[in-house]
């Protein structure tokens, strides 16, 4: 073999070797990509389930909230009665009990 064949064969192997190279770092790219994607998916999958988990811990606190405001204004509706009631007990009594 002569000298320019050797170096001729030896450029295309330096080519072919070189583009292997390239196709190689570019699916390495690619692969790391797709696993970024893949990661920053995971995420916001896990954000949207608290957000979902949290929105109706939200909504039941809610229904709680309301509830209680219903017991608190029947309790002070029977307050309010049973003041009326003691009123007119003690007028009552008032009006029993001998005067000095």
């Amino acid at each position: 073999m002569s000298a320019e064949l050797l170096g001729i064969i030896i450029a295309c192997l330096s080519l072919i070797i070189a583009f292997m190279g390239y196709q190689l770092n570019k699916q390495r790219q690619r692969l790391q990509a797709d696993q970024h994607i893949k990661s920053e998916s995971e995420k916001e999958a896990e954000v949207r389930t608290s957000l979902l988990y949290i929105s109706r811990g939200v909504d039941d606190i809610k229904v709680d909230l309301k509830a209680n405001e219903k017991v608190v204004a029947e309790i002070s509706e029977r307050v309010t009665r049973l003041e009326e009631s003691t009123k007119q007990a003690h007028d009552r009594i008032n009006e029993i009990s001998p005067k000095k």
